[in-house]
């Protein structure tokens, strides 16, 4: 049996990349997708993650259409470039801070009612490994996901007895169109082989490989995952990066 026989998932930010993907896999695993971006397309809803009166929109009509909401997958994100801190002015944070952190809040607000009344479900929000540590994102970039890792952990805890269950997911590398440009880069310069060569698997991440832990977060399958920030990085983060040594290769 699919997995989300007979649920309904909002999925932001879902015109291309993770979100894309992560659509395209729920559709297969049985759900019913309402899937919106900025950018209205085929089967994309037009909303801006970031804007509260768009979000309740959104939701509440999707409840009206479906009749019900089990899953939020709160994707929609920016990247803001890897300008330093002397570099971003407050407009710049202002911006990211809105569309990267305050548009998981507005998601989990105005879902999480539905979601209840439905018996319960999953609320997912995109984070990254930059919000654990630096070097991986600009300094506004960064601070927004450790934010959204902290939300759902707070989110987790303030929705207890609803049968919600509130997670982020902490992607490494992947490649998708915020990434374009150093994907773009590398390849102009030869340089592809270097990609995701600080991570033990010494590549790349796919946006399905980050879709497939969004579908194991919105399944039964993590019935007893709350309030947890998944990591999805080939093990980038699992230590301070440095300059690894291939397998095998004996050192000299």
């Amino acid at each position: 049996m699919p997995r989300l026989e007979g649920k309904v998932a909002i999925i932001t930010g879902a015109a291309s990349g993770i979100g894309e993907a992560t659509a395209d896999l729920f559709r297969s695993e049985g759900a019913t997708v309402v899937a919106a971006d900025r950018t209205e397309g085929v089967d994309i809803v037009s909303v801006d993650a970031g804007d509260e009166a768009d979000v309740e929109r959104l939701i509440e009509q999707t409840v009206a259409d479906h009749g019900r909401l089990d899953i939020m997958f709160a994707n929609a994100g920016i990247s803001g470039g890897f300008a330093s801190i002397f570099e971003q002015s407050s407009d710049d944070w202002a911006e990211i801070l809105r569309v990267n952190l305050i548009g998981p809040f507005l998601a989990i607000k105005y879902a999480a009612p539905h979601i209840k009344a439905a018996g319960g479900g999953s609320i997912i929000a995109t984070a990254s490994v930059a919000g654990l540590r630096s070097g991986a994102g600009g300094p506004a970039y960064s601070a927004s996901k450790a934010g959204v890792v902290n939300l759902v952990k707070v989110a987790a805890t303030q929705l207890a007895g609803a049968n919600i269950r509130v997670n982020a997911i902490c992607p490494g590398l992947i490649e998708t169109g915020m990434t374009e440009f150093i994907y773009d880069r590398a390849r102009s310069k030869g340089q592809e082989e270097q990609l995701g060569r600080l991570n033990p698997l010494k590549r790349g991440g796919e946006p399905i490989e980050i879709a497939q832990a969004a579908l194991f977060l919105a399944s039964d399958e993590s019935s007893y995952v709350n309030g947890q920030a998944i990591v999805v990085d080939g093990g980038l983060s699992a230590s301070h990066p440095f300059n690894h040594q291939s397998y095998g290769r004996t050192a000299t």
